[in-house]
């Protein structure tokens, strides 16, 4: 099961006690579904959960039957249809609107009469038309529908419950998205999908965790690398010096940092300060190294 169905599947684990909210949600179900017009309402869904939830619901909010139910054993998507001009003319009805009158959908806000509601025509709109993509490979959530005007008053609607979408178009449908882990886990929240959000949540924090953790390999993969580089510059003068003056003509204190190197080929700065005898800091072992490169090329 996707990421996207097991959402889905959690809401569809609420009930709907008040009428008024399961009229909401049934909205926007409709302003999301394949076909809501005057001549049909034709909801589609690849959700077993969704799919066994509709029946109830519509009987809660309008107290119908759809008119075609899908083949209880056919699997894939399902599709729920409503073709009877007085079942159709009730649900405008429910909704303020006039059947035979309504050309393009709009928002009816007094259908939404408190968060509640609000929050169940959201939910019903993600139900019928949303998806959101595994969080563990991005986070996206969207909102497609085929209205608009429904669309943009979908925003108003998001917006007056504390978030703010995105806008775009695909094929003709109009979209809100969401992008952000947080935004996408609050609204997940705010329409009834805890567990959902928790999941959005923890595949950000694994995100950071990786993310830092590759940073830290990364830092710490070029520091080696700057160290093994400066390594081979000091051991390529101190062969020069070597070749050219001879090793024992250093002073003592070079001398004995100049082969304390040839044996430590790979050690950075600090490793050889510990190493020598009596220990030395970092920077005087580091002044000695600049010295004999400095020796090296002026005996070339």
């Amino acid at each position: 099961m996707s990421f996207s169905s097991e959402a889905k599947a959690e809401l569809c684990k609420l009930r709907f006690d008040k009428k008024s909210a399961a009229v909401a949600e049934c909205y926007g179900v409709l302003l999301y579904a394949s076909c809501f017009s005057a001549r049909e309402a034709r909801i589609v869904t690849a959700s077993e959960e969704f799919a066994a939830r509709l029946p109830r619901l519509f009987r809660r909010a309008f107290g119908l039957e759809f008119d075609k139910l899908p083949e209880a054993e056919k699997s894939g998507k399902k599709s729920f249809l409503i073709t009877d001009r007085d079942k159709l003319a009730h649900i405008f009805n429910a909704f303020g609107a006039d059947a035979g009158a309504t050309l393009t959908h709009h928002v009816n806000f007094g259908v939404l009469e408190d968060e509640g509601c609000m929050e169940a025509f959201v939910r019903g709109a993600f139900l019928a038309g949303g998806s959101v993509t595994d969080p563990d490979k991005r986070f996206h959530l969207e909102l497609a529908t085929a209205h608009q005007s429904v669309s943009r008053e979908m925003y108003t609607v998001l917006l007056d419950l504390g978030f703010s979408p995105k806008e775009s178009s695909r094929q003709g449908n109009a979209l809100l998205y969401f992008k952000k882990a947080d935004a996408i886990a609050d609204f997940f929240t705010a329409i009834g999908a805890p567990v959902t959000a928790m999941g959005v949540m923890t595949a950000k924090v694994e995100r950071e965790m990786r993310n830092t953790v590759t940073r830290q390999i990364n830092c710490d993969s070029a520091n080696a690398d700057k160290t093994v580089a400066a390594a081979q510059e000091q051991l390529e003068a101190i062969r020069r010096y070597a070749r050219e003056v001879g090793l024992e003509n250093l002073p003592e204190p070079l001398h004995d940092t100049a082969l304390l190197r040839i044996t430590n080929p790979e050690a950075s700065l600090a490793d050889l300060a510990r190493l020598s005898l009596p220990p030395v800091s970092k920077s005087c072992l580091n002044h000695r190294l600049k010295k004999i490169m400095e020796l090296a090329e002026a005996a070339e």
